[in-house]
């Protein structure tokens, strides 16, 4: 069953991905609107998988994670038992927070997340161990210019 979003999801939507731990009035108020409507909208929302799972964003580096790789994976593999492999390796391991299989010479993309280059290549030698993989490029990211989870409603 398709939901139909309005602007006033559009706006609680909004308000969420602003700041998912503000108050229910809070929400409300910056919407328009009382506490009971805005409910009844988050929870539609949330039984038709709008919205899903709420978590909290860390600060990486000051986690000491300082590392930010983007890893470029090409293989000359593609049968079903060699994917399913490789997408068990990319899941178990938690330094990987993106993985995208591509169009184009580039199968992979991962953004791997590690305290330094050491930290990377621990990741990247246990990762070739365990998968055969054509071709691993790896570019370290200098500086963070833009990250958002936010969709532009």
């Amino acid at each position: 069953m398709a939901v139909r979003i309005d602007a006033t999801d559009r706006k609680i939507l909004a308000a969420l991905q602003a700041d998912a731990a503000q108050s229910l009035d809070e929400i409300a108020r910056s919407v328009g609107s009382s506490k009971t409507p805005v409910w009844n909208r988050i929870k539609k929302m949330r039984e038709a998988g709008i919205i899903g799972q709420q978590t909290v964003l860390l600060d990486a580096e000051a986690l000491g994670f300082e590392a930010c790789f983007f890893v470029l994976i090409r293989t000359s593999e593609h049968d079903a038992e060699w994917q399913g492999k490789f997408l068990h390796a990319l899941r178990s391991r938690a330094e990987v927070q993106e993985a995208h299989r591509l169009a184009g010479d580039i199968d992979y993309i991962l953004k791997v997340r590690v305290q330094n280059a050491r930290a990377y290549d621990t990741f990247y030698q246990a990762l070739i161990s365990e998968v055969k993989v054509h071709n691993v490029t790896a570019l370290l990211s200098m500086e963070e210019i833009k990250s958002t989870v936010a969709l532009p409603l």
